[in-house]
Order: structure tokens, then sequence, then C-alpha cells
């Protein structure tokens, strides 16, 4: 069954699956070593559980036949992250909580409610608390800066204005340059250049762009300042909130 309400579980769950790499990281910040069992390839924090746990699967490709081998009390899923179909066919057999994360304010309930469901509700209550003080000491510029955020190449693709990474680059001073658009939209040379960007940011994932793009990139776009971002910093929703802030600032400062 897919839970609609934490207590709907009744118990605190001792054998948990992760299908989403930040929110994994998560269950690790709340000190679940015992209590995760399971985690897909691509949940590669930390680097000890990754070549530890059980892997059933990518994020996309969930292994059934091993989750039913290592039988968890609890599957954590994602709206976005994890296919609509595997995640109601694992809801036959096992109890899953599956969150929506479009904003920072949605994270900081999916830490909430993953605390409250693990036993862990005043580790929660702290890293909301935390991570509130830390994004308040954003020093934003006065302007924000018009940016463009590349997450896939042949065909590129950006970021619409009802993501979480379109939450993050308001909270950092930027503002989207493609927030008029829906979740991960195509985008051509053409429409880069149209859209006027002062600022355009290649991401680490899930495409690993390089030096090399920014200089393909550079050619087509020569009055807009090109960066390569920690994409982790932007799209990971769970602990990782508490290193974002630092993250932004060093950025904003190195492209001024």
């Amino acid at each position: 069954m897919i839970l609609q309400k934490t207590a709907d579980l009744g118990y605190i769950p001792k054998k948990i699956v992760s299908l989403v790499p930040s929110q994994t990281e998560l269950l690790y910040y709340f000190g679940l070593e015992t209590e995760t069992i399971g985690i897909t390839g691509f949940c590669v924090h930390p680097e000890n559980w990754f070549k530890t746990k059980t892997r059933v699967g990518g994020t996309k490709t969930i292994n059934k036949n091993i989750i039913d081998q290592i039988q968890p009390d609890l599957i954590i899923a994602n709206k976005e992250e994890n296919i609509k179909e595997q995640v109601e066919k694992l809801a036959l057999n096992y109890p899953i909580w599956l969150t929506d994360v479009n904003n920072i304010e949605d994270a900081k309930s999916m830490i909430t409610e993953i605390g409250e469901l693990t036993g862990k509700s005043k580790n929660a209550v702290s890293l909301v608390t935390q991570i509130n003080k830390l994004f308040v000491l954003i020093s934003t510029p006065e302007k924000p800066i018009k940016t463009a955020y590349l997450i896939w190449r042949n065909p590129y693709m950006t970021i619409g204005g009802d993501t979480f990474i379109n939450d993050m680059l308001l909270k950092g001073g930027f503002i989207n340059a493609f927030a008029d658009k829906k979740r991960y939209p195509e985008v051509g040379i053409t429409d880069l250049q149209n859209a006027n960007c002062q600022l355009l940011l290649l991401s680490s994932e899930p495409y690993p762009f390089k030096q090399k793009h920014i200089d393909t990139l550079a050619a087509a776009l020569p009055d807009c300042k090109i960066v390569l971002a920690d994409g982790e910093m932007f799209s990971w929703y769970g602990s990782r909130l508490l290193l974002a802030p630092a993250y932004i600032k060093k950025l904003m400062n190195n492209i001024k």
C-alpha cells in the first residue's frame, strides 16, 4: 500500500529500502545504518553504504526480485524519480512512503515525515531548524541573475519553474530564464540565445557536463558566462541542504 499518513505505518520500520539517492543520504544522516537494507545503484552517498548495502536496481529500473528476497517493511520512493508503474507494483506487497518534492518547503516536510516514520523525529526537527538558519544567511544580489540551468545534452534539457532546482536557484539569487516552462523541457541553441541569459549553469548530473561542453557552448553564447555546477547541491533535497547554502555563496562569488 502507498501510505497517506505517517501514522498509517503503525510501527517503526526495521528493514528499509530507499529508492532515492538524496533520501538515502538522509537515512544515513539519521543514523539508520542497521535499518537501511537496500538502496539503488545511484545512491552513491555515503560511500560505505554504496559499497556494502544491497542494491535493488536503478531509480527507474527497480529489481523486484531482489526486493522480494530482502523483504523490507518500508520502501521510500519519490513521485518524480521513480516510475509510477514500478512503485504501484511494489505497493501490492510492501508499504511505501511516496514523497513529492518540488521546492524547499516540500523538502523540509519530507524530512519531517521520514523522521516521524523512522522514529527520528527529534533528528528531523533539528535538521530542519539548521536548514532554515543556513538559508537565511544566503546573501542574494540586489538584482537576480538571469540564469539557464542545463541538466542534459543531446538534446539539451533545462528546468522549468515548477521544479525543486528552480526554487534552489531563486533562493540563491538567480532567476530561471525558463521559469515559464514546466518540468524539464528540451531547448536548442536558439532558445538559449533568445533567452539572453547572463549565466548558464551546466549541471554535473544527471548528465556529467565538462569543460569541453563549456567550450562548445561559449562559441554560440559569447555574452553569457558559462559555469559548471554541482548538481547534487541544487537537486538533492535531504541532509545535503546543510551544504547547499555555502556552495551557492561560493558559486555566486566566483561568477561576479
